[in-house]
Protein backbone atom coordinates (compact mmCIF):
# COMPACT_ATOMS: atom_id res chain seq x y z
CA UNK A 1 0.00 0.00 0.00
CA UNK A 2 0.98 3.39 -1.02
CA UNK A 3 -0.37 5.81 1.41
CA UNK A 4 -1.07 5.46 4.96
CA UNK A 5 -3.35 7.70 6.21
CA UNK A 6 -4.60 10.65 5.01
CA UNK A 7 -6.06 11.59 8.61
CA UNK A 8 -5.60 10.30 12.02
CA UNK A 9 -8.29 9.13 14.70
CA UNK A 10 -8.09 9.78 18.35
CA UNK A 11 -10.17 8.93 21.39
CA UNK A 12 -10.84 11.87 23.55
CA UNK A 13 -13.82 11.64 26.16
CA UNK A 14 -15.55 8.49 24.91
CA UNK A 15 -15.47 10.49 21.17
CA UNK A 16 -13.53 9.15 17.69
CA UNK A 17 -11.70 12.32 16.34
CA UNK A 18 -10.49 12.52 12.84
CA UNK A 19 -7.19 15.03 13.42
CA UNK A 20 -5.34 15.84 9.74
CA UNK A 21 -1.76 15.74 9.94
CA UNK A 22 -0.86 14.96 6.05
CA UNK A 23 -0.33 11.42 4.70
CA UNK A 24 2.20 9.36 3.33
CA UNK A 25 1.99 8.62 -0.69
CA UNK A 26 4.25 7.24 -3.49
CA UNK A 27 7.28 9.54 -4.58
CA UNK A 28 6.66 10.39 -8.27
CA UNK A 29 9.44 10.26 -10.85
CA UNK A 30 9.30 14.36 -11.40
CA UNK A 31 9.92 15.07 -7.37
CA UNK A 32 13.47 13.28 -7.59
CA UNK A 33 15.15 16.53 -8.25
CA UNK A 34 13.39 18.15 -4.99
CA UNK A 35 13.95 15.00 -2.77
CA UNK A 36 17.73 15.63 -3.64
CA UNK A 37 17.55 19.25 -3.14
CA UNK A 38 16.15 18.15 0.81
CA UNK A 39 18.87 15.48 0.79
CA UNK A 40 21.67 17.87 -0.14
CA UNK A 41 20.45 20.53 2.60
CA UNK A 42 23.47 20.89 4.88
CA UNK A 43 21.77 20.34 8.18
CA UNK A 44 19.97 17.10 6.26
CA UNK A 45 23.29 15.43 4.98
CA UNK A 46 25.36 16.36 7.79
CA UNK A 47 23.42 13.94 10.58
CA UNK A 48 23.64 10.90 7.70
CA UNK A 49 26.24 8.46 6.97
CA UNK A 50 26.59 9.32 3.39
CA UNK A 51 27.65 13.56 3.84
CA UNK A 52 29.07 14.17 0.38
CA UNK A 53 26.80 16.70 -1.31
CA UNK A 54 25.15 14.05 -3.99
CA UNK A 55 24.71 14.30 -8.01
CA UNK A 56 21.46 14.08 -9.98
CA UNK A 57 23.03 11.22 -11.77
CA UNK A 58 24.07 9.47 -8.27
CA UNK A 59 20.62 9.98 -6.85
CA UNK A 60 18.89 8.72 -10.36
CA UNK A 61 21.10 5.64 -10.64
CA UNK A 62 20.14 5.42 -6.35
CA UNK A 63 16.42 5.80 -6.84
CA UNK A 64 16.60 2.91 -9.80
CA UNK A 65 17.99 0.33 -7.78
CA UNK A 66 16.35 1.21 -4.56
CA UNK A 67 13.06 0.98 -6.32
CA UNK A 68 13.09 -2.29 -7.22
CA UNK A 69 13.75 -4.22 -4.13
CA UNK A 70 10.98 -4.76 -2.03
CA UNK A 71 12.57 -4.29 1.19
CA UNK A 72 12.89 -0.59 0.49
CA UNK A 73 10.24 1.60 0.50
CA UNK A 74 10.02 5.53 0.50
CA UNK A 75 7.02 7.89 1.10
CA UNK A 76 6.56 11.66 0.43
CA UNK A 77 5.26 13.44 3.36
CA UNK A 78 2.73 16.18 2.37
CA UNK A 79 0.70 18.42 4.22
CA UNK A 80 -2.36 20.44 2.74
CA UNK A 81 -1.27 19.03 -0.82
CA UNK A 82 2.61 20.82 -0.05
CA UNK A 83 5.42 17.94 -0.22
CA UNK A 84 7.83 18.48 2.89
CA UNK A 85 9.34 15.60 3.69
CA UNK A 86 10.91 12.03 2.64
CA UNK A 87 9.87 8.95 5.27
CA UNK A 88 11.64 5.40 4.02
CA UNK A 89 11.76 1.65 5.69
CA UNK A 90 14.69 -0.16 4.95
CA UNK A 91 15.75 -3.51 5.46
CA UNK A 92 12.06 -5.03 5.98
CA UNK A 93 12.01 -8.26 7.18
CA UNK A 94 8.75 -10.15 6.92
CA UNK A 95 10.37 -13.10 8.59
CA UNK A 96 11.13 -11.18 11.67
CA UNK A 97 8.05 -8.60 11.48
CA UNK A 98 10.64 -5.46 11.70
CA UNK A 99 12.41 -2.70 10.07
CA UNK A 100 14.81 0.50 10.37
CA UNK A 101 12.91 4.09 9.50
CA UNK A 102 14.14 7.07 8.82
CA UNK A 103 12.89 10.44 7.51
CA UNK A 104 13.78 13.78 6.85
CA UNK A 105 11.94 17.13 6.15
CA UNK A 106 12.09 20.04 3.55
CA UNK A 107 14.06 22.99 5.35
CA UNK A 108 11.06 25.13 4.23
CA UNK A 109 8.75 22.66 6.53
CA UNK A 110 7.03 25.05 9.13
CA UNK A 111 7.50 23.59 13.05
CA UNK A 112 5.84 20.65 14.14
CA UNK A 113 6.51 18.76 10.63
CA UNK A 114 8.93 16.42 12.12
CA UNK A 115 6.31 14.96 14.78
CA UNK A 116 3.51 14.83 12.45
CA UNK A 117 6.11 13.13 10.11
CA UNK A 118 6.58 10.57 12.39
CA UNK A 119 3.08 10.18 13.82
CA UNK A 120 2.30 8.92 10.22
CA UNK A 121 5.39 6.54 9.95
CA UNK A 122 4.55 4.87 12.94
CA UNK A 123 0.79 4.29 11.61
CA UNK A 124 2.48 2.92 8.59
CA UNK A 125 5.02 0.66 10.38
CA UNK A 126 2.62 -1.04 12.84
CA UNK A 127 -1.13 -0.40 11.19
CA UNK A 128 -0.88 -0.83 7.45
CA UNK A 129 2.58 -3.21 7.43
CA UNK A 130 1.96 -5.10 10.39
CA UNK A 131 5.21 -4.41 11.89
CA UNK A 132 5.99 -6.16 15.31
CA UNK A 133 8.78 -3.70 15.58
CA UNK A 134 10.96 -0.32 14.39
CA UNK A 135 14.19 0.71 14.95
CA UNK A 136 16.72 3.40 13.92
CA UNK A 137 19.65 4.66 14.80
CA UNK A 138 20.98 8.22 15.17
CA UNK A 139 24.37 10.27 15.03
CA UNK A 140 24.66 10.99 18.87
CA UNK A 141 25.16 14.69 17.65
CA UNK A 142 21.74 14.53 16.48
CA UNK A 143 19.94 15.37 20.08
CA UNK A 144 16.41 16.77 18.36
CA UNK A 145 15.56 14.04 16.53
CA UNK A 146 16.59 11.46 19.66
CA UNK A 147 14.58 13.45 21.79
CA UNK A 148 12.01 13.04 19.06
CA UNK A 149 12.32 9.06 18.83
CA UNK A 150 12.23 9.21 22.65
CA UNK A 151 9.02 11.56 22.98
CA UNK A 152 7.74 9.24 20.89
CA UNK A 153 8.20 6.16 23.16
CA UNK A 154 11.55 4.85 21.45
CA UNK A 155 14.25 3.17 23.45
CA UNK A 156 17.70 3.12 23.32
CA UNK A 157 18.80 -0.55 22.71
CA UNK A 158 22.78 0.23 22.11
CA UNK A 159 25.45 2.79 21.70
CA UNK A 160 28.19 2.24 19.54
CA UNK A 161 31.17 4.18 20.62
CA UNK A 162 33.19 6.04 17.62
CA UNK A 163 30.78 3.90 15.07
CA UNK A 164 30.88 6.82 12.74
CA UNK A 165 33.65 8.80 11.05
CA UNK A 166 32.14 11.92 10.07
CA UNK A 167 34.42 14.93 7.87
CA UNK A 168 34.89 16.51 11.43
CA UNK A 169 35.81 13.21 13.53
CA UNK A 170 34.55 10.28 14.81
CA UNK A 171 31.01 10.26 15.95
CA UNK A 172 28.97 7.92 18.20
CA UNK A 173 25.85 5.89 17.38
CA UNK A 174 22.88 5.54 19.14
CA UNK A 175 20.68 2.32 18.11
CA UNK A 176 16.40 2.81 19.49
CA UNK A 177 14.21 0.87 19.01
CA UNK A 178 10.13 0.62 19.57
CA UNK A 179 7.32 -2.12 19.47
CA UNK A 180 4.04 -2.31 18.06
CA UNK A 181 2.44 -3.14 21.71
CA UNK A 182 3.99 0.18 22.75
CA UNK A 183 2.87 2.48 19.83
CA UNK A 184 -0.82 1.61 20.27
CA UNK A 185 -0.54 2.03 24.07
CA UNK A 186 1.13 5.52 23.95
CA UNK A 187 -0.62 6.40 20.53
CA UNK A 188 -3.82 8.00 21.99
CA UNK A 189 -2.13 10.05 24.28
CA UNK A 190 0.80 11.58 21.99
CA UNK A 191 -1.72 12.62 19.69
CA UNK A 192 -3.32 14.74 22.29
CA UNK A 193 -0.37 16.34 23.31
CA UNK A 194 -0.19 17.16 19.63
CA UNK A 195 -3.41 18.63 18.91
CA UNK A 196 -3.63 20.02 22.51
CA UNK A 197 0.10 21.66 22.78
CA UNK A 198 -1.23 23.57 25.86
CA UNK A 199 -3.10 21.45 27.65
CA UNK A 200 -0.54 20.52 30.61
CA UNK A 201 0.04 24.30 30.83
CA UNK A 202 -3.59 24.90 32.10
Amino acid sequence: MDVAWIGCSIVLQGYITMIDLGRLRKIRSDELELMLQWRNEPSVRENMYTQHEITLSEHVDWWRKISAIERFKYFMYEFQQVPLGIVSFSDIDGTSSNASWAFYASPDAPRGTGSKMEVLALDQAFKVMGLHKLYCEVLAFNKPVLRLHEKFGFKVEGLFKDQFRSSVDFADVYRLGLFASDWNDARNRILDKLTNPNRNQQ
